[in-house]
């Protein structure tokens, strides 16, 4: 028997509404609002993202996964890598490590406006 339910992942950063923006992008959904340190983005099929406002945020430093950088990323599965890589460079992801070993890699990363880092997958 589980302990818990999962509930949502929760993103902080500088400007929780435009990170949901930015996100709402990508994947689709609807955003709520609670109040202007919080935004939900509502992903289809029922998962849940959450922004919230961290003033003195500090993106996490990619690669390092050391105790002075925690790390946490997102994956998303595309069916075109590169159509997809476009997309989310015009809506101001910035890319991390885009060298897919000439195809043999499957994903590339890229941090999204407020540095957390997340990865496009190949379907």
């Amino acid at each position: 028997m589980p302990i818990a339910t999962y509930s949502l992942v929760a993103l902080d950063c500088p400007d929780p509404r435009a990170l949901a923006g930015f996100y709402q992008a990508v994947v689709g959904g609807e955003i709520t609002n609670e109040h202007e340190d919080w935004y939900t983005l509502h992903v289809p099929g029922g998962a849940r993202i959450a922004f919230q406002r961290a003033t003195d945020h500090r993106p996490p430093e990619w690669p390092r996964a050391d105790h002075n950088s925690q790390q946490a990323h997102l994956d998303f599965d595309v069916p075109d890598i590169d159509r997809a890589q476009e997309e989310v460079l015009a809506l101001g992801a910035t890319p991390l490590d885009l060298d897919d070993e000439g195809g043999k890699r499957d994903f590339r990363v890229y941090a999204d406006p407020a540095g957390h880092p997340f990865c496009l997958c190949l379907e």
